[in-house]
């Protein structure tokens, strides 16, 4: 408990969290007299200002919700989007997103017509041994009703002490009677690493979720699993990647550099500069290297596409990062609360700064609208490439995502197939309540399709055929991804997800490109350096 009390650096991610530097304002500063009482001014103020709410506002206050829902954060929004104040519950949160586990069922749930549904169960997990499927809604936990639960609360529901008995009762399409599981919960590992495979033979595919504490041991088992100096190729996809612990980036990209170059660096105003570099190194492993990026790859995710774009390792395939670039210091206030502070920069090898302008914008803006996010200033990659900051991180090559047309956002809106990769939407629920064949092998063949149309019908969802003809393809694709997800588990319906991923087939396609590139660095470095590379 002492080491959780002591101030921790993060880059939060939004969350991202180091080893323990010393104190969440580094070194002592005396304030000034002037700043000394303007600082008692203000509490004073603030002193009579909830005085008098408390004593003459209309109708009782909650003094700890105005406090701690109001006026901390409010306090914390005008400095910058990612300084905040947890909770009890989000602290709790946080620390388990960090540590990489938690004591549960394993499953992931979300609300949906007002019901608390399984997207999913984690593939080995409890719940995924006692047969729950994605789509089944959860009726009752032991002998409490959902009905009227919020999901967060079922959720609490289901978390427990390893080795104890919890009964969930649920409903499932196809059935007219709830289904009773009786599980026994267990540690669940939240994985950073959740998707491994061959993308085709000599190309391997890693997802990378996150940066908690398991991340460096899942990737190099990952890679071990992949035999990845025998490849001919390799796609790391930190698409949607929000970040996570500082150290963990660094291990990262310490595996595809040469030991000794430079990773990442922080600076601040009261914290000191500090730079990371590869410890570890490649240990000869160079196989040629896409990485994968969005507009929701943010903060460590942009520390590890920075650092291997700056030496040019690899390309960058798909669109600009986030532009997160701020260091946060996380303090325990109590025992069940905790602050985020900004204390520093971080800065890519090449000098970038990745944080976009935060200034003149809202916090709605910032996070959700974010047309600010155009590089201000350029730098140069190790072989001499332009590449740009103050922006997020921008591509090697772009290639936007898909968007979905007028027909797609209608049935996606009327849940007929899910968004997310996780779960299963209305019709693959209605689909497999008839217990269909499921294999392998399966194909949305035309009975398919037909069931598929008087779904639509049964539940008044206009359509022509030919929207349908048009949308075949996709349509065809939603339902075996998410009939496999039902079957076979999340990673199989990914897989059929990816079969048509424009951006994963870039990535694919300039393979060849990142070799060149990976090769023709190392000589310029050589040249450089009379020989000698890196040490």
């Amino acid at each position: 408990m002492q080491a959780e009390k002591r101030g921790i650096v993060l880059v939060v991610g939004v969350l991202l969290i180091s080893a323990a530097l010393g104190g969440i304002y580094g070194p002592s500063v005396k304030a000034t007299a002037a700043g000394a009482n303007d600082l008692q001014d203000a509490v004073k103020n603030f002193t009579r200002v909830l005085a008098s709410v408390q004593q003459n506002y209309a109708v009782p206050v909650d003094t700890d919700r105005a406090i701690y829902q109001g006026a901390i954060p409010g306090m914390l929004r005008v400095l910058d989007p990612h300084s905040n104040f947890y909770d009890s519950r989000q602290f709790n949160l946080l620390r388990e997103d960090q540590r990489g586990k938690y004591y549960g069922v394993g499953m992931t749930v979300a609300p949906r017509d007002g019901r608390t549904v399984v997207l999913a169960p984690f593939v080995g997990s409890p719940a995924y041994k006692a047969g729950i499927r994605p789509g089944d809604v959860i009726l009752k936990v032991d002998d409490k009703p959902a009905e009227g639960l919020s999901t967060a609360e079922v959720a609490d529901l289901l978390k427990g002490a390893k080795g104890t008995i919890v009964r969930i009762t649920i409903g499932r399409e196809g059935y007219d009677e709830p289904l009773v599981f009786t599980i026994t919960r267990d540690e669940i590992p939240r994985h950073a690493v959740d998707m491994v495979f061959l993308l085709k033979p000599g190309v391997g595919y890693v997802r990378l979720s996150g940066f908690n504490e398991t991340t460096d041991r899942d990737l190099t088992e990952a890679l071990k699993q992949l035999n990845v100096s025998k490849l001919d190729g390799l796609v790391l996809d930190l698409r949607a990647n929000p970040g996570g612990l500082l150290n963990e980036g660094v291990a990262v990209a310490d595996m595809f550099l040469d030991r000794g170059q430079l990773i990442v660096t922080h600076r601040g105003r009261s914290s000191p500069m500090r730079s990371y570099s590869a410890v570890r190194g490649n240990q000869g492993v160079e196989v040629p290297l896409v990485v994968l990026i969005n507009g929701n790859s943010a903060s460590a995710a942009e520390i590890v596409a920075g650092a291997i774009q700056d030496h040019d390792r690899g390309l960058l395939v798909g669109e600009n990062s986030f532009g997160k670039g701020l260091v946060q210091t996380v303090s325990q206030l109590s025992e069940n609360t905790g602050l985020a502070l900004t204390t520093a920069k971080y800065y890519t090898p090449s000098g970038r700064l990745i944080q976009r302008d935060y200034k003149a914008v809202s916090l709605y803006e910032y996070h959700y609208n974010r047309k600010n996010g155009q590089p201000t200033e350029i730098k140069l990659t190790d072989s001499g490439r332009q590449v740009y900051g103050g922006g997020g991180i921008t591509p090697d090559v772009n290639v936007a995502s898909p968007k979905l047309n007028e027909f797609q956002t209608r049935l996606l809106t009327r849940d007929v197939f899910f968004l997310f990769e996780q779960g299963v939407g209305g019709f693959t629920r209605w689909f497999m309540g008839r217990k269909p064949e499921v294999n392998r092998d399966f194909q949305v063949n035309d009975e398919v399709m037909n069931q598929f149309r008087r779904y639509l019908d049964k539940q008044g969802i206009r359509y022509t055929e030919p929207e349908i003809a048009e949308n075949l393809a996709w349509i065809q694709r939603k339902i075996k991804k998410e009939a496999f997800t039902s079957v076979f588990g999340v990673p199989d319906g990914f897989r059929v997800e990816l079969e048509d991923d424009p951006q994963v087939q870039k990535a694919i396609e300039v393979l060849p490109q990142a070799r060149a590139l990976y090769q023709n660095a190392k000589k310029v470095i050589a040249q450089r350096t009379g020989g000698q590379g890196n040490q």
